[in-house]
């Protein structure tokens, strides 16, 4: 159990952690709760079905993941399960939604969005998977 929650008491890890909260906090409210000029939980997996041929359930768990990253990654709390969650979920946006597009969001001038931005999210998750929460978590706090 003490795996779960160990981390250092690092500060990189907080920026990274609060970081990746604020960015998935607008990101999944577009899936989650329609904002931001998003789908909802509804719209957003039916979209995934439809487009990649994702399973429902899958989809899910997607959008369930990304509203339970926010709060999480916030206090530091689980910060390591829920960061294997992300990468699973960023890992997968990228192969099935933006590798087709190349490196960049702009796609090259191509309809759709190419791997930078979801990268990115997906190896900010990454180092919280690997280094913990960080100093000021909750993880840090209960792995004492």
């Amino acid at each position: 159990m003490n795996a779960i929650f160990q981390t250092e008491p690092n500060l990189a890890f907080v920026v990274l952690r609060l970081g990746l909260a604020v960015t998935f906090f607008a990101h999944g409210s577009q899936h989650l709760l329609g904002w931001f000029g998003g789908r909802g939980p509804k719209g957003q997996v039916s979209n995934w079905k439809e487009k990649y041929h994702i399973p429902i359930w899958i989809g899910v768990i997607g959008v369930a993941t990304e509203a339970l990253a926010v709060p999480a990654m916030l206090l530091g709390f689980l910060t390591r399960p829920l960061a294997l969650g992300l990468v699973i979920f960023t890992a997968v946006a990228l192969y099935k939604g933006h590798w087709e597009f190349g490196f960049f969001v702009s796609g090259g001038g191509r309809k759709g969005s190419g791997i930078e931005y979801c990268l990115a999210l997906f190896l900010m998750a990454l180092a919280l998977l690997v280094g913990g929460g960080g100093a000021f978590s909750i993880d840090h706090m209960l792995s004492r």
